[in-house]
């Protein structure tokens, strides 16, 4: 899995590092962007809770008016039905995104890893978030699909409905 990530990481990050320009943060082009997630599980999760609440966590740096990278976190907490409890998955992930236009349709995706919380003998594994959505200058709003391809063969699945706020650097 190691091997995995670090293969991902030289192709998806090797441009970055091959460019000669200088990368000059402004409000512009990077911010934070913080806000709400809503969902259903499907898949193997759909057995074990009801539906799910979470909060999304990213910072994004834009390449150009259409292209932008970034590192996304938060928190997804699944409502476990009876008797299971509560459980989670904290992503750990990096991001990008296409917008079409300055105020309109995007896609993008995260890749990571997320790590479970309240559940035995299961850390985590493999995190995928695809999305497709709409932004403006301060909004996004997105549905996703996200998967987290957990130990123990578990894969906690759930599609979506997202809100962030862009929180702009001053």
């Amino acid at each position: 899995m190691k091997k995995i990530f670090f293969v991902i990481g030289l192709l998806g990050f090797s441009p970055i590092f091959a460019q000669d320009t200088e990368i000059n943060i402004t409000p512009d082009n990077s911010w934070f962007k913080a806000g709400v997630i809503a969902g259903v599980p499907v898949g193997d999760a759909k057995d074990v809770a009801s539906f799910n609440l979470g909060l999304d966590l990213r910072a994004q740096y834009l390449f150009n008016p259409n292209f932008g990278i970034g590192v996304a976190s938060g928190y997804t907490n699944f409502f476990g039905k009876d008797p299971v409890d509560d459980f989670g998955v904290i992503p750990l992930a990096g991001f990008a995104r296409y917008y079409f236009a300055p105020e309109g349709l995007f896609l993008g995706a995260d890749l990571g890893y997320g790590f479970l919380t309240n559940l035995d003998n299961n850390s985590g594994g493999l995190y995928v978030n695809p999305q497709i959505g709409y932004h403006n200058r301060d909004w996004n709003l997105y549905a996703f699909y996200q998967n987290t391809y957990a130990e123990n063969d578990f894969d906690l699945q759930t599609l979506g409905l997202g809100a962030t706020y862009n929180i702009r650097f001053n």
